[in-house]
């Protein structure tokens, strides 16, 4: 067995055959037209339509769009790795499961204890967005006053939220093909919504709000120092993050949360007909759509009002949507329309998101590193037990909690993984030429090599806040899988009970 003790890796041979064992087998039947849908679904949300205005407005003025395509450009790079990973070794787990049969059991928890918190604290955070815009549409029918955060017992409680995860919860549960077709519908609409954003928001365009493209480095009391601002410009002497060249590079680092989908995308690979080819066209082809979607968007909403009436400290203060560029120019009904696309939106962000935090914790669970009972999967062929257990964990934080300034958190587990999975390409390579790849990256080592840099360098643009936050999520990983995972591992009892044989 290579490696020991929790330097132990599980071959891609065993990866596989574990798919195949009773009680714990995935149905097959998704195609690549269902994953580009799931990753459409999943990343044209919550950063496009909530993120865009603000980051414009309070991180990186007009160049946001070219913030947009930093992080997409890093992306890229990931993507092709995260395609033939993937199209490699086809399991549930993504990362987590590359991880194991590269660097081992010990990082390969490391790495799903990451995605547990990528998808769990991003699928609050939005259940909580999508609460706020189910208000404003319901004030727009007709229901003004209706709040969907109460009061309960001096304990806010917001049921929009609670009811979205488990209704998402239940849809997963009866199939992830029916998820698939209801991603399908709710997604037409949101694309349609944002081309709406797009050609409407042509005519409102005034060349004089594009300059300066990256304002000067904002001074005072406004410049985000401290634990507020990037490691990179605390590192280079920076007085702060916003505007200016470390603005920009900051909100590069904060819109790449409207990316976070298509590694979900890699998650659904054992219930792929054929992944070695639909899994790397789903990866792609998602990220290649939301990518030309998000430059558009962001150009025309920094061209119809000056970026400091998108800031959250300008007046109407509050949140900054991309309504909010409609209703400063009066269009009001185009507003609303937005604010429909945004509810339909979200809706399919948190399903996704849910859906790849239940594979994950599902591969963590059928290799013993949790509870084994959870990988237990029901009639339908879904892991029910999962789908209960993340549905109430999601409810509760989004019910109970304020994820509105999470989304950072959610980023650098993401670039986390994403550089182990680059790095991942360099070592499966070396260890295993022989395996078959469905899909295999170019250029190599230099592309891998450039999306390890391209992301560290994204990391490296988060405030020292979310950098301290991170290491104490780590290091409470690490705590749990010395005291459970390292134990209870199925791999760690293959390896005694051939020990004991040759004994």
């Amino acid at each position: 067995m290579p490696g020991s003790g929790i330097w132990r890796t599980k071959t891609v041979e065993q990866s596989i055959a574990d798919t195949d064992e009773p009680g714990t087998r995935l149905r097959r039947n998704l195609g690549a037209w269902d994953l580009i849908v799931f990753g459409v679904a999943v990343m044209i949300g919550a950063g496009i339509f909530t993120l865009t205005a603000r980051t414009a407005g309070d991180i990186s003025g007009p160049s946001v769009a070219l913030a947009f395509v930093f992080a997409g450009t890093a992306c890229a790079l990931a993507a092709l790795c995260y395609a033939e990973l993937a199209s490699t070794v086809p399991v549930a787990g993504s990362a987590y499961t590359f991880s194991y049969a590269t660097f081992g059991e010990f990082l390969a928890w490391i790495i799903g204890w990451d995605l547990i918190l990528e998808f769990s604290v991003a699928a609050a955070a939005v259940a909580k967005g999508w609460s706020i815009y189910l208000e404003d549409v319901l004030a727009m029918l007709g229901g003004e006053g209706i709040a969907t955060t109460v009061s309960v017992g001096g304990v806010g409680l917001d049921w929009g939220s609670l009811l979205l995860v488990t209704v998402l919860a239940t849809v997963l549960t009866l199939g992830t093909k029916l998820s698939s077709r209801f991603s399908f519908v709710i997604t037409a609409l949101k694309v349609a919504i944002i081309l709406f954003v797009i050609v409407l928001g042509l005519a409102y365009l005034s060349p004089d709000n594009y300059t300066p493209f990256i304002p000067p480095a904002a001074e005072g009391d406004e410049v985000g120092a401290g634990v507020e601002q990037s490691l990179f410009s605390l590192l280079a002497g920076g007085s702060g993050s916003v505007y200016g060249g470390f603005g920009l590079l900051a909100g590069a680092s904060l819109v790449f949360f409207a990316f976070l989908g298509f590694d979900v995308v890699a998650t659904t690979a054992e219930e792929t007909r054929n992944p070695q080819r639909d899994v790397p066209r789903g990866i792609l082809g998602s990220l290649a759509i939301v990518t030309l979607l998000y430059v558009a968007t962001s150009l025309v909403v920094v061209g119809m009002v000056p970026y400091t009436e998108l800031a959250t400290e300008a007046e109407p203060a509050g949140r900054k949507t991309l309504a909010t560029a409609f209703s400063l120019n009066g269009v009001d009904w185009a507003a609303n329309i937005i604010s429909l696309g945004a509810l339909a939106g979200l809706t399919t962000v948190v399903l996704v998101l849910l859906l790849g935090q239940q594979r994950v914790l599902f591969a963590m669970s059928r290799d013993g590193l949790l509870p084994r009972a959870l990988a237990r999967t029901g009639g339908r062929g879904t892991p029910v037990r999962v789908n209960i257990l993340v549905g109430i964990v999601v409810a509760v934080a989004a019910t109970f909690f304020d994820a509105g300034r999470l989304e950072e958190m959610v980023n650098v587990g993401t670039l986390f993984a994403f550089v182990l999975v680059s790095a991942g390409v360099l070592v499966l390579r070396r260890k295993r030429p022989d395996l078959r790849r469905g899909f295999r990256v170019p250029l190599v080592p230099l592309v891998p090599v450039l999306a390890i840099v391209a992301c560290v360098w994204l990391m490296l643009n988060l405030t020292v806040l979310t950098w301290l936050r991170f290491l104490a999520w780590m290091a409470l990983g690490v705590l749990l899988y010395l005291a459970y995972g390292r134990r209870h591992s199925l791999l760690g009892r293959r390896e005694r009970l051939e020990e004991s044989g040759q004994d």
